[in-house]
């Protein structure tokens, strides 16, 4: 067994988006793309000699092989010790987790998140740094830098490692530590939560449902909801993770979690469900008959924190990315707290956590989390609720009310239209960005433009700048349009419009929120031409 060199040439298409690289999976699987990324990722992060580093995945198509020639690299580049998840499995928050508990150097996540898995589907790898968050954007700059004059890659040269087995293997020089994937993240949630509350909770004929959909946070819920709190044995479902995730998508929302959100609105559901994605940072929330968008989840959780251990003593301040309601602002107000905007991409919220400016943070696509560790986190969000459910003894619906009540409602939704030709969606994003002056004043819909920008964020920690971070624009009534394309996908580009419609606590609470987001839609559709250039009559997908 020895280390090799291979000549290699630049690939195109390695560009991190944001959250790492995220292409099919038969382009990950052709020769030399992985090795060129990962190369790319240990040359950009200053070399792997003598370093402690992570690695998982969330067990889609390609996550066992891409596992070995990522351990074989990295024992090629000297690292001196790998923690992996046994059979490669981490969610994304316990790999987080595990980063910051073991003092590691960074660690690799194989993951596409809520992208669907296969072999003609989509895979996905980012780096995290050592505070267990997503690589900011100076270190993802420096891997395409290097993705584009790569002439080599290192690689150990050896047996694959039996991941199935915790213990401890070696691959040259480098110690393989085999961990089970589950424990030190659950230790990590029972100091957060008042578990106690929550069996009680649940042994008192409160009944849950969690939709795992066959993805990473399925042997994490059975642990955690069903062996540690008492739920029923049947309350987690879908709970065996797949490679193709049982041919379904793994976002959880009301379109591909489609199952759960029949059981919630029938008579007879259960009193909580919840659900999460591919590699377990996302959630969506549901109460008996009623859906919690996740605006409302974060804004609903900041103001109750308070109700679970671990945040008892107050929250320092909250963040969210800049599509999502601002709900959360209100409550940060009346809370006397700091309240930040950033742009949409997890990684943007690590210099404010670190900083310790904000306690919890989030994003309207189904992402929440807060200082326990440097990602998103599904199954905290959902425990999180239970820990306030328990505390105040009241339905997910009284809770909504009362907050409605509380700080007023802001009504949104989320229009996606995906796989747009690049060059349409990018002339639509083009045409707004010179309108934006003319803009203000002008009526739209019945509704008169207030301001008009195209979103520049200016982090106040290290002071860096990330500019066109989608389009922002107000109304005079508090109505918000943004519009940007994501760097999720991996076909074309999806275009994403957020739409919110503001009522205050004396105004109408109980509008259907496609009543509520009608003038909004209309002005959207008139500013920005979106079937002309998108040939769609309405969005993919509603959430």
């Amino acid at each position: 067994m020895s280390v090799i060199t291979v000549q290699t040439t630049p690939i195109e298409g390695q560009k991190p988006g944001t959250s790492g690289l995220r292409k099919k999976t038969r382009i990950f699987m052709q020769p030399h793309f992985l090795e060129n990324f990962v190369q790319s990722i240990i040359d950009a992060i200053g070399g792997v000699q003598g370093k402690t580093l992570v690695l998982g995945g969330d067990g889609r198509y390609f996550n066992d092989r891409a596992a070995q020639v990522i351990l074989r690299m990295c024992a090629a580049g000297g690292a001196a010790k790998m923690i992996v998840g046994r059979n490669a499995l981490l969610s994304t928050p316990a790999a987080s987790n595990l980063i910051r508990k073991r003092a590691a150097d960074g660690g690799f996540i194989m993951s596409a998140s809520h992208n669907p898995g296969g072999e003609n589907e989509d895979f996905g790898l980012k780096f995290n740094g050592a505070n267990g968050g997503p690589a900011p954007e100076s270190v993802t700059d420096r891997i395409f830098v290097r993705t584009q004059d790569i002439t080599e890659y290192r690689i150990f040269e050896g047996q694959d490692i039996d991941l199935s087995r915790i213990g401890t293997a070696t691959l040259g020089g480098m110690e393989i530590d085999i961990v089970d994937p589950v424990a030190d993240y659950a230790t990590l949630m029972e100091q957060l939560f008042d578990f106690g509350a929550i069996r009680d909770l649940l042994s008192s004929g409160f009944t849950l449902r969690f939709d795992a959909m066959h993805a990473v946070t399925g042997p994490y819920a059975t642990e955690i909801l069903q062996n540690r709190l008492g739920a029923a044995r049947d309350s987690v479902v879908n709970a065996t993770p797949l490679p193709d995730f049982g041919g379904g998508h793994p976002d959880p929302n009301p379109v591909w979690a489609k199952d759960l959100m029949d059981v919630m609105m029938a008579k007879d559901a259960p009193d909580f469900g919840a659900a999460s994605d591919g590699d377990g940072d996302r959630n969506m929330i549901l109460g008996r008959g009623i859906y919690v968008t996740p605006s409302d989840s974060l804004a609903v959780l900041a103001a109750n924190a308070h109700h679970a251990p671990g945040y008892a003593a107050g929250l320092s301040g909250v963040a969210r990315s800049m599509p999502t309601s601002r709900a959360a602002d209100l409550v940060a107000k009346k809370a006397g707290i700091g309240s930040y905007e950033t742009p949409t991409g997890w990684k943007f919220f690590g210099n404010l956590l670190d900083a310790g400016r904000v306690t919890l943070c989030g994003e309207e696509s189904a992402g929440t989390g807060s200082d326990h560790v440097r990602e998103k986190d599904g199954l905290w969000a959902v425990l999180l609720w239970l820990n306030i459910l328990a505390a105040r003894k009241q339905s997910v619906q009284q809770i909504l009310q009362d907050h409605w009540s509380e700080y007023g409602r802001n009504y949104y939704s989320r229009h996606d239209y995906e796989a747009v030709p690049s060059d349409k969606a990018n002339a639509l994003i083009e045409r707004l960005r010179a309108m934006l002056n003319d803009l203000p004043g002008q009526e739209c819909a019945g509704l008169t433009v207030e301001a008009a920008d195209d979103f520049a964020y200016h982090d106040p920690i290290d002071e860096s700048v990330s500019k066109h971070q989608g389009i922002r624009i107000s109304f005079t009534d508090g109505s918000r349009i943004v519009m940007r394309l994501s760097g999720t996908g991996t076909e074309g580009a999806t275009l994403r419009v957020y739409l919110e419609r503001y009522q205050p606590a004396d105004g109408r609470l109980d509008m259907s929120v496609d009543e509520a987001l009608l003038p909004v839609i209309q002005a959207a559709e008139e500013i920005a031409q979106i079937r002309q250039h998108t040939d769609r009559d309405k969005p993919d997908v509603t959430t």
